[in-house]
């Protein structure tokens, strides 16, 4: 089993703010509010692929995208959810879990260089956090 990362690389964490913690990701939301747009970040150092995972940890990662996924779909009521995992800029393994709308700036294609982003109004922001996280905590393995 790998170590755990010793820091977030910083260019996720400039674009996105915590949200809650599961097993085996850290759950954070993109700073965009033109797509309801969350990342799961496995705590692996090292981690650059999925396949860098072991097989139970790629099968806890697949569980916490459905998991996340499921919530999102939830509260939003989107249309359709895009998940991926491209790593071209950012290597540290994260996957995107995007809410999509008919209508939304970038449909039908990919988000990523579609419209400048648009943070959230910073009560906005907080208040879809703290819905995200109370969904999501139940889900938290236990302390100790």
């Amino acid at each position: 089993m790998t170590a755990p990362f010793a820091a977030l690389d910083p260019r996720l964490a400039a674009d996105s703010v915590a949200v809650t913690d599961l097993a085996l990701c850290q759950v954070r939301l993109m700073n965009d509010a033109t797509y309801p747009w969350l990342l799961l970040i496995p705590r692996r150092e090292g981690a650059v692929e999925i396949i860098d995972l072991p097989a139970a940890e790629r099968m806890q990662l697949m569980d916490e995208i459905a998991l996340v996924s499921g919530a999102l779909r939830d509260m939003t009521r989107c249309d359709k959810l895009n998940v991926a995992a491209l790593g071209n800029m950012v290597p540290q393994l994260h996957v995107h879990v995007i809410a999509r709308f008919a209508g939304d700036p970038a449909w039908p294609g990919p988000v990523w260089g579609k419209a400048p982003a648009q943070p959230y109004a910073e009560a906005s922001r907080d208040g879809l956090v703290s819905a995200l996280a109370a969904r999501l905590s139940p889900a938290r393995p236990p302390a100790g």
